[in-house]
């Protein structure tokens, strides 16, 4: 299927993960499809050294696990998988599984073709402000934005207690396992969002994937309030509505961030909070699997901050310190 397609070739077809890493130490690829039950060591455990052997190649996980819902699919996406896409079986894809193929390495190297060149820089701030200057952190991720969200929390230490909400875009079915290992990468309670949600220091909610996450003003604190309303981008859920309302409540007591995605969800939203004295801090092109999402913004000139999402979380902490 990959040969037969008219931009991709087949560089070489290898059965176990130690034939692919010795390959790999002295040929170069774009892209490793990358199965997850093999013979020897399984594709989940033999991930970050594919990624770290590829050289930034992107890794593919294409594998019957990879259901949606599949627990194996977002551990896949954590540990810094680019995309998962289902062998073809009986039916998948209704025999369009070729096509769904070369969309999915379409989107893996078409990472900048929409932008206008933006220095990657490893730092570009605006004035930074002093601590404890923002009672929200909103965030919005797609394509390679799990294993972005897991470097990012990571950098965020258990006495952080100002509220996170994240908009990621991923199908309903994902969304308990992903609350869950995002509770273990952010040490912190973890929750797909209800409607009338209350907002609670110290916790992560994330938007449940067939609504829009919004929030409202209480009387004695913040909740949460779903939508299903066509969005800018198309994508449900969207993190310009949840960046619309953050603007609107919190104004510039709200932080804004924007990780690794393909497409432009989150630059109007970004731009409303801009607006009202927010700030935004993106991930920056190099460590992006797509520089879709964060490029806009960063293009648009509204970042605040342009680096990788360990170095993001742990300027997050540092100036949400109280």
């Amino acid at each position: 299927m990959v040969d037969g397609t008219r931009r991709f070739r087949v560089a070489a077809a290898l059965s176990d993960v130690r034939a692919a890493l010795d390959y790999l130490e002295t040929h170069r690829v774009d892209i490793i499809l990358l199965d997850i039950d093999m013979p020897g060591i399984d594709g989940l455990t033999a991930l970050p050294d594919m990624i770290a052997a590829g050289k930034g190649a992107r890794v593919l996980i294409v594998s019957s696990s990879a259901d949606e819902g599949a627990a194996v699919t977002v551990q896949a996406l954590a540990l810094g998988a680019a995309d998962t896409l289902v062998k073809p079986g009986i039916g998948a894809f209704g025999g369009r599984f070729a096509e769904v193929l070369e969309e999915r390495l379409s989107r893996l190297v078409e990472v900048h073709t929409d932008l206008s060149p933006v220095p990657n820089s490893t730092t570009s701030f605006g004035p930074v402000t002093t601590t404890n200057d923002f009672d929200v952190v909103a965030i919005g991720a797609s394509t390679g934005g799990i294993h972005a969200l897991s470097q990012f929390l990571r950098a965020i230490p258990t006495s952080f207690q100002i509220p996170i909400l994240v908009t990621q875009h991923l199908p309903s079915s994902f969304m308990g396992y992903f609350a869950a290992q995002l509770a273990v990468l952010g040490s912190r309670p973890c929750e797909v969002a209800s409607d009338r949600m209350r907002i609670r220091p110290g916790r992560i909610i994330v938007a449940p994937g067939d609504a829009h996450m919004r929030v409202a003003k209480m009387s004695d604190g913040w909740s949460v309030r779903l939508s299903d309303e066509k969005s800018l981008s198309g994508c449900m859920p969207s993190v310009d509505p949840m960046f619309e309302s953050i603007a609107e409540i919190f104004g510039k007591r709200a932080l804004g961030v924007v990780l690794s995605g393909m497409g432009r969800d989150g630059a109007e939203g970004a731009k409303r909070l801009v607006e009202t004295g927010a700030r935004i801090f993106v991930q920056d092109r190099a460590s992006s699997v797509i520089w879709g999402m964060p490029g806009a913004v960063a293009n648009a000139g509204h970042a605040s901050a342009v680096l990788p999402p360990d170095e993001l979380g742990r300027l997050v902490a540092w100036q949400g310190r109280a």
